[in-house]
């Protein structure tokens, strides 16, 4: 897929990670849609890319049909937007609960259900879905992420098997712990020796290797996550025992703790 010249959607645009992504994005010649909650976080950005914003809020249904119906014509979608909704099933309320899966899955399927048939008309796009490694691997206190985050990965598989002959691509970026930006930097989560970080321009590199080489799947991650993230697929309770021992559980409560204000 060209990005030259290509239309994208790009939510989450107000946090770090997609401020990255926007900007490694427009020397490559996109017409940017920057979205996010924050219109004053939006403004700045649009004018360093010459894109334009749309605020909105992805846990509101009627938001996200005013999001396709205001976007027009769309070749590529980059679905960045997430809540961390960290924390034990029982901490969180019904609507908490909702909020996080309107955000993290709800809206990513729905553009794409929007998004795709004039991508099919055009015999060209690409759909771009920023999961997590914890969308491999499940943790402690994060049993809603987990599920967002699993979910994901599941219907871009699947739709990526849908869409294979089409001309319209389908990939899956995984971040691990990213440092300056994202929710473990939000966080301050001090991380073990030993367990390492990526940056966010590593992310939005991997997005653009996603969208020009239309590659499946991608974890931006170092070596030793990435090796154990596999391991994790192939014997997952080892690998629990493994990170418990590594001192997983107090990373997920400190995140739980940095994070329980943003549901």
């Amino acid at each position: 897929m060209q990005i030259s010249g290509s239309t994208v959607l790009l939510t989450g645009a107000t946090g770090g990670i997609g401020h990255a992504i926007a900007r490694a994005l427009a020397p490559r010649g996109a017409k940017l849609i920057l979205t996010g909650r924050r219109a004053e976080v939006l403004e700045p950005l649009t004018a360093e890319t010459g894109g334009r914003a749309l605020a909105v809020d992805l846990s509101d249904r009627a938001e996200v049909a005013r999001l396709v119906a205001e976007s027009g014509e769309v070749e590529i979608l980059v679905a960045n937007a997430a809540l961390p909704a960290s924390g034990t099933l029982e901490s969180f309320t019904v609507e908490q609960i909702d909020r996080a899966l309107e955000v993290n899955l709800r809206a990513p399927i729905i553009l794409a259900h929007e998004l795709v048939p004039q991508m099919l008309s055009r015999g060209r796009g690409h759909l771009v879905f920023i999961s997590s490694l914890s969308g491999k691997v499940s943790s402690p206190r994060a049993s809603i992420y987990n599920a967002s985050k699993f979910g994901l990965r599941g219907f871009a598989g699947a739709l990526r098997a849908d869409l294979r002959e089409s001309g319209v691509g389908v990939s899956t970026v995984f971040p691990g712990f990213i440092s300056d930006a994202g929710m473990f930097a939000d966080a301050k989560v001090e991380l073990p020796k030993g367990v390492g970080t990526s940056t966010p321009e590593e992310v939005a590199a991997a997005v653009l290797t996603a969208i020009e080489k239309n590659r499946g799947e991608i974890d931006v991650a170092p070596l030793p996550m990435r090796l154990g993230s596999a391991f994790a697929g192939i014997a997952p309770e080892l690998a629990a025992s493994l990170s418990r021992r590594m001192g997983g559980e107090d990373i997920a409560r400190d995140m739980y703790a940095g994070q329980s204000h943003i549901r």
